[in-house]
């Protein structure tokens, strides 16, 4: 009944704030509404000092007909706290006062108010999937597919290329274009392509893989210089559709006949008559005017390169993000205390432990809800496939406005596969009590409670996630002070920016006070197909290559399929050896072996060592490996200082050695694109600064194609799979399929076989770890003292080389 107090204060979480009834009105009340049925456990009642001596706790199903649950008498004056059990499943609570305590002259007060029970469904009377409490939309015809609400889903596929706007990463798709499931066009053809490090014919020129050429008469004109019977001998490379496609730096010249010719860097290309197979070059130096098309580098990437689906695409009617996920021990904001954490890695980790989610976003769209759909790789438990949303945090970090339950879809699961789906969609804001609205922060967190899972423990945690709704994930900040009402209680904000040092790939500031885990999680926009592919890498990243041990807990399995393939000659037996939680590795003091170190060494012509191959491997199967490698000592000079080193054994008159650097980014590095490189290289120093790098090409050791360097020793390596198998090649003696020779010097023996000891899988689940790790954000974004720091960075052209 009406209180001066206001009803809301008993349940904002604030202790400093109460509801109070009208004065000296026997009996009073305060109901409360949880929008759903719960079977309902206990209610704790902080009560001020106005309180009630006797009073009843009743439930109702209609807020019309009521039923008393509990009945509590006696009760004093001053301030206490009641907890009293419940039995009973309800939607409303009501503690209902009918006597209020002696030297209570006043009314019924409440601090606060709390509730304990679980989500509780009654009947589906439609069978439709959705339990009546939670249908809106009740009767629905048999075998009608339905959203979580119980309506009717209607499929809209605006651009018509039969691939619904949920489901269509590519929206607005050209009429009768070709396209795959995911609603993106297919490419089937490009006028040009490479191959042996030359420029060929594409699948839609006229002689595909031929040799294409360019004209030295051509760079005097800005046409072509080769028409009749010249263009008889050398055909023109000709395009139907208007572009020019298959490489960079290509574009279109109009030739005499009114035909569209493509041109590579501006000088059209053409086939010759005389080249009878794709492997001809027969034009080349015809006349000393013909030339094949021999490019600086062939590029990773170009329009015909098959891409994964987008992580986040926008249709007319929603914005879609998906995203992976994988359980954790605790909660985001929990500190590591007692062993527990919410960064480190549990046992079997890999198996059934990730979640791919689905977020279809309608708001400011035309629609008013954001619906999840989330894919598991086991079972969660019926009543307990919680996703909760908008953090709250009053009593526990762990607490939120929202504690959904998800729908199970058995018609999206396949028979014979573990994988199961879910649904639930959301529309109110709980945390402002009102409907959602684009710009709203919704933190959510999926609970990945397994049911009976094979290996390691059912219940996990997942991670805390920022979404912005009509914008997408972001990595977060928390504000406030947990416990202190007068701030936000570690609510989660963007973090700006200029902290998002790894752009979309950014973490999260890190609140479990795991600091030697950060460098070992997701991106957080990882893709929700990558995430087991994540998980799976990072297994063989932590696994010996001797016995297929894991360095982590002795729960973990050995994994078979990688024992046994180290050596015979290496320098460590895993990839965690050198990178100890995926950081850079630490120089030890004077006297130290090189543990952590690759050790590159060579002859005066740059030839691998005849007595020690490529790289100096320290340890031997049969206990005699290549010496030993010391760090002897410093030489200080000026405040800086100078290893020296030391060998046993043979002695590199050339040597070259590099400490283990840390993995985070490697994947953003890859993905920076060629010409953003040659401009930044500036090796003629054109814009002035007075900096200028060069740009080294190196041989792709699959396609033997010239690549620019981005990895390993003196960028040696154009790809992180590249370095991957590099470095299991050398560093721990392991063969694979792009590099089945071991590292072996002219005048060695017993190096080891030839063959492919790891498979072709096992390397791309470890590149998918390498590349999709997470970046720590920059902190301290208001610091006075950082941020004269980088204007002095920035006035120094320090930017120009760490950019």
């Amino acid at each position: 009944m009406g209180g001066t107090g206001g009803p809301s204060f008993a349940t904002d979480g604030n202790t400093a704030t109460r509801w109070e009834s009208l004065h000296n009105i026997d009996p009073s009340w305060l109901k409360l509404d949880f929008g759903a049925t719960y079977a309902l456990t206990e209610v704790v009642i902080h009560w001020e000092p106005a309180n009630a001596a006797n009073y009843t706790v009743q439930g109702s199903l209609d807020n019309q007909n009521w039923v008393t649950i509990a009945e509590q008498t006696g009760g004093t004056f001053g301030d206490r706290t009641d907890t009293v059990a419940l039995s009973g499943v309800y939607q409303y609570l009501r503690v209902h006062g009918t006597q209020r305590s002696p030297g209570n002259a006043w009314g019924y007060s409440i601090w606060e108010i709390t509730t304990t029970g679980s989500r509780y469904h009654i009947a589906d009377g439609d069978n439709d999937g959705v339990y009546d409490d939670s249908d809106q939309c009740p009767n629905t015809p048999a075998d009608t597919s339905v959203d979580a609400s119980g309506c009717e889903i209607i499929i809209i596929d605006s651009d018509n290329d039969g691939v619904g706007d949920v489901l269509d990463n590519c929206p607005n798709t050209p009429a009768n274009a070709v396209v795959d499931n995911q609603g993106c066009p297919i490419v089937t053809s490009a006028e040009v392509s490479t191959s042996n490090g030359r420029l060929v014919g594409g699948s839609a020129s006229g002689q595909p893989g031929f040799t294409l050429y360019v004209f030295d008469a051509d760079l005097n004109t800005t046409g072509s210089d080769c028409n009749g019977g010249c263009a008889t001998n050398w055909p023109p490379l000709l395009t139907t559709d208007g572009v020019a496609s298959g490489f960079n730096d290509l574009s279109t010249i109009t030739r005499n006949d009114g035909s569209l010719q493509v041109a590579h860097k501006g000088r059209p290309l053409y086939f010759y008559i005389g080249d009878n197979s794709t492997s001809d070059t027969e034009g080349q130096g015809a006349g000393n005017v013909w030339w094949a098309v021999s490019p600086d580098y062939i590029p990773l990437f170009n329009a015909t390169t098959s891409l994964e689906p987008a992580t986040q695409v926008e249709t007319p009617t929603a914005l879609i993000t998906r995203i992976a996920d994988r359980a954790r021990d605790r909660h985001a904001r929990e500190a590591f205390d007692d062993g527990s954490g919410y960064d480190h890695y549990l046992s079997h980790y890999w198996e059934h432990r990730t979640a791919q989610i689905e977020i279809v976003d309608t708001v400011g769209k035309g629609g008013n809800s954001i619906t999840f759909n989330v894919k598991t790789e086991w079972q969660l438990k019926r009543f307990e496939a919680e996703l909760r949303f908008f953090y709250r945090g009053i009593g526990t970090v762990a607490e939120y406005h929202n504690n959904g339950v998800m729908k199970p879809v058995p018609s999206l699961d396949l028979p014979g596969e573990d994988a199961r789906h879910y649904i639930h969609s959301v529309n109110h804001n709980s945390k402002y009590n009102r409907p959602l609205q684009v710009g709203d922060r919704m933190e959510f967190e999926l609970s990945h409670f397994l049911n009976a899972v094979p290996n390691g423990r059912n219940h996990y945690y997942g991670t805390a996630i920022l979404y912005i709704v009509g914008q997408g994930i972001v990595p977060f900040e928390a504000r406030g002070v947990f416990g202190d009402f007068s701030t936000e209680r570690e609510d989660s904000y963007p973090i700006p920016l200029a902290g998002w040092l790894g752009g979309d790939t950014t973490l999260n500031y890190q609140y479990s006070d795991e600091p030697d885990d950060h460098l070992l999680q997701m991106a957080t926009n990882l893709s929700n197909i990558n995430g087991q592919n994540f998980v799976l890498g990072r297994r063989v990243h932590h696994t010996d290559m001797g016995d297929g041990s894991h360095n982590e807990t002795v729960e973990n399995p050995s994994f078979n399929a990688l024992s046994n393939t180290v050596g015979p000659r290496y320098t460590n037996r895993s990839c965690v050896s050198c990178h100890q939680k995926n950081g850079r590795a630490l120089a030890g003091p004077a006297g130290t072996p090189l543990a952590k170190y690759s050790v590159f060494v060579g002859d005066s012509n740059g030839n691998p060592h005849p007595q020690l191959g490529r790289v100096f491997q320290a340890h031997s199967l049969s206990g005699n490996g290549e010496g030993t490698a010391t760090l002897s000592s410093w030489t200080e000079a000026n405040d800086l200082r100078t290893p020296n080193y030391a060998f046993s054994g043979v002695t590199p008159s050339n040597f070259s050695a590099r400490i283990a650097p840390q993995l985070v980014g490697m994947g953003l590095l890859e993905a920076i694109d060629e010409l953003t490189l040659e401009n930044l290289a500036d090796p003629d120093d054109s814009d002035g600064d007075g900096i200028s790098g060069k740009l080294r090409i190196v041989t792709d050791p699959v396609t033997n194609e010239p690549r620019i360097g981005r990895f390993g020793w003196k960028a040696s390596e154009a790809t992180v799979k590249h370095q991957v198998t590099q470095a299991f090649n050398t560093d721990m003696g392991v063969t694979t399929s792009i590099r089945p020779n071991p590292d072996c010097g002219s005048a060695q023996t017993n190096c080891g076989n030839s063959g492919i000891e790891v498979a072709d899988v096992h390397i791309e689940h470890l590149t998918k770890y390498v590349a999709l790790l997470g970046v720590s954000a920059r902190r301290d974004l208001d610091d006075p003292m950082a941020l004269q720091g980088e204007q002095l960075f920035n006035n120094s052209n320090c930017n120009k080389c760490h950019v």
